[in-house]
Formats: C-alpha cells, structure tokens, sequence
C-alpha cells in the first residue's frame, strides 16, 4: 500500500483528507512538537504539512507563536524532507500570506502584502521554501486556500446556519460583496491529484472554487439546506458599522472583524492549478455549501 505523510491529521483539514484518502494509503501522522519524529525513506509518495497556528480571531495570541508553528516547524520539516527520499512536499498556507483585502482578484501574480502576523509567518515559510536549492528528482507545491468549509467548520458559515435555524433574520443585506470559497473535497481532490498526477511543476498556486458568492447568497443556500425560506434585512450600513464597533469593546458576536469578513470582497483565482490539473473539481461552489450545510444538520 501506499504511503502518505501527514501533519496536522487531527484537524479540520486532516480529518476530512485521511477519510478521502480511504483506504488507498497508509497514512503516517507527524507531530511537529514532537522533536524525534522521523520520516520514512520507503515507499512514501509525498509529506502534506497542515499542521500550524491558524488565525485568531479574537486577537490574544503571542505573535511569536505564529511564527514558531507557522515558520520554524515548517523550515524543519522541509530540511527534514529534502534529506529524506521523499519525493513531494505539500505546504499549506494561506491567501492570508499574500493580502488581507485584496483590491482586485487574487492571482499568484498579486504582490504579497499581509498585515497579520498570521500572514506574515505564513509568507515567511513560503519564502524559505522557494529559496532552498531543490534536488533532482524533489518537489514541493505551496497552496494558498481561500476559506475552507465542509464537515466538521466551526467558522462564519456555522454561525450563518444556526442564525437561519433559529430563524433570525440576517442583518447584513445592505452589503453586496463577493467572495471565494473552497469546499474541504476540493481541496483534497487537488492534493491527491498533484501528487499522483507526477507532471505538475514546483510552485505557488491558489485554491479555491470555480465561482464567488455574495453573502447573501451563501445566507440564501444555507437556508435552502434547511428547507427554509431565507430571511434578510436591509439595516443601513451605518448603523451597522457602529454596532460592530460596540461588539469590539463589549466583545459581543458582532465585531468589526467579524463584519469584515462577512461583507468584505476577496475574490481568488484559481486559473493557474486548474490549468495545470487539466480536470475540472468534484463540486461547484453552491454544491459545496449546500453539502456543507447539509454536514452541520447530520453534526
């Protein structure tokens, strides 16, 4: 059987990539913080790194430990791979590493700017990665997601889908935005596709789905999983942006973050990995809310 080295196999990701995975590879779990791992020299296709500090939204973590966990354990396990026979090497990262608020649509080509110290630990990695002389015969693929859902997130989309089963009207109407998003299948379906296909070049790609959604059409699918007729409000934008300004001082759910996030545009292109993939993804993106949404009913 198959061999496939994992970080991070106990998160939201892993999980959802070691079940895709099935029973098509044996999978060996890496703890970073376990400093006398090793990695296996045999048999093994590829190292895919999730593992790392992902980012906080309520603002209390050291920035030191995102550049412990994101960059420092990330350098030691790439210098661990090239010593290894390991021929593949998968880094996670982010969109994050390249703009917070990206003013047109995010290519690889966009200049990497973050403001976070996230994303700066994020890029920091990266940066490593592309520096180190690659041996013959090795390769290594930096993915930056978009926001990931399926079964088992915990994020905005979850708080979307208890505020429509509670059937609270959603209160952002007013802002039309458009987003990217990326269903976790999708994200394993290129993974695997990568490093089975063997034919696609070391370097950066973005990932996300074919189509952006607004907001309020995501709010929309998410009622429609519940067989629910979507709820929306049009409260002036104003008036909102000063209640998120309260929730940051009352730490209340609604936060300018938390706002921003929900309304903001960021929009990513995923023209590059397609090209190279030559297959078109399992799921559009309204088929991946909906399966999303669908997951949290089952939770």
């Amino acid at each position: 059987m198959k061999r496939i080295v994992i970080t991070g196999g106990s998160g939201f990701v892993g999980t959802n990539f070691i079940k895709y995975l099935k029973d098509e590879y044996e999978v060996i779990l890496v703890n970073l913080r376990y400093k006398a791992y090793c990695l296996p020299n045999e048999g093994c296709e590829a190292i895919v790194h999730l593992a790392g500090k992902a980012h906080d939204l309520k603002n209390i973590t050291n920035p030191e430990d995102y550049y412990q966990a994101n960059f420092e354990l990330t350098k030691e396990l790439y210098d661990a791979f090239l010593r290894s026979n390991i021929e593949n090497f998968f880094f996670i990262s982010s969109v994050k590493a390249v703009s917070d608020s990206p003013v047109d649509i995010l290519t690889e080509n966009y200049l990497p700017a973050p403001q976070t110290h996230y994303g700066k630990s994020k890029l920091k990695a990266e940066q490593y990665i592309q520096k180190q002389p690659l041996p013959q015969g090795k390769s290594y693929y930096i993915l930056r997601p978009c926001m990931i859902h399926g079964p088992g997130n915990k994020g905005n989309l979850n708080l979307l889908y208890k505020l429509i089963s509670m059937a609270i009207p959603y209160p952002l109407a007013s802002f039309s935005n458009k987003r990217s998003f990326l269903s976790v299948e999708n994200l394993c379906f290129i993974i695997k596709e990568i490093f089975e296909g063997g034919d696609i070049i070391s370097g950066v790609y973005n990932v996300a789905d074919d189509e952006s959604l607004s907001t309020n059409e995501v709010v929309a699918l998410l009622a429609q999983a519940q067989n629910k007729t979507p709820r929306l409000i049009n409260i002036p934008k104003s008036l909102i942006i000063c209640l998120a300004k309260i929730g940051d001082k009352l730490h209340l759910p609604l936060t300018t973050e938390r706002l921003q996030k929900l309304t903001e545009n960021y929009v990513v292109s995923n023209k590059k990995i397609k090209d190279a993939l030559k297959k078109e993804l399992p799921l559009s993106t309204r088929e991946g809310i909906l399966k999303t949404a669908r997951s949290f009913k089952d939770a």
